[in-house]
């Protein structure tokens, strides 16, 4: 079974509580939650974790290297400011789909850049927690599966 990490960054232990007008009110184990159940449904092995450390976000990042076939990452601020997960992130040969909930490019100028777009095969923004669904599904096509997200009377 493939296995995926998905990897957050500072701050998303406070979805649903921080700025819910830009983040929403899922929150972070609402999203696990979701991403445990279509994981399993693509026969995918999932490995979800969050931190508010650079150093611990780079050392998980080392960690599935010889793993993971894939990362599902959304960096948080450290998108913008940390070299050190983009040297993480070159260092790893599965795929990586970079994550966002909210579309980085309708807001500030600073957020507009991201390191870890340098090292990902895809990215995913705006489309709030459903994008962590919709990277799981893009593994999924990805490593071999046929795979594409489903409706709700296929679920």
């Amino acid at each position: 079974m493939p296995l995926v990490f998905v990897l957050g960054g500072p701050n998303l232990n406070l979805l649903g509580q921080r700025e819910p007008e830009t983040y929403g009110r899922t929150t972070l184990a609402d999203i696990e939650r979701r991403c445990r159940e279509v994981a399993a449904r693509l026969g995918l092995g999932l490995d979800f974790r969050q931190t508010n450390c650079e150093g611990e976000l780079v050392s998980w990042i080392q960690e599935a290297r010889g793993r993971a076939q894939a990362l599902v990452l959304n960096a948080a601020a450290y998108t913008h400011t940390s070299i050190a997960v983009l040297d993480a992130l070159r260092a790893f040969d599965g795929m990586v789909v970079e994550v966002h909930l909210s579309n980085i490019f309708r807001r500030e100028p600073f957020r507009h850049h991201s390191y870890v777009s340098l090292a990902a095969d895809g990215v995913i923004c705006g489309f709030g927690p459903y994008g962590y669904e919709l990277a799981l599904y893009a593994v999924a096509h990805r490593l071999g599966g046929d795979a594409g997200p489903q409706t709700a009377d296929q679920r």
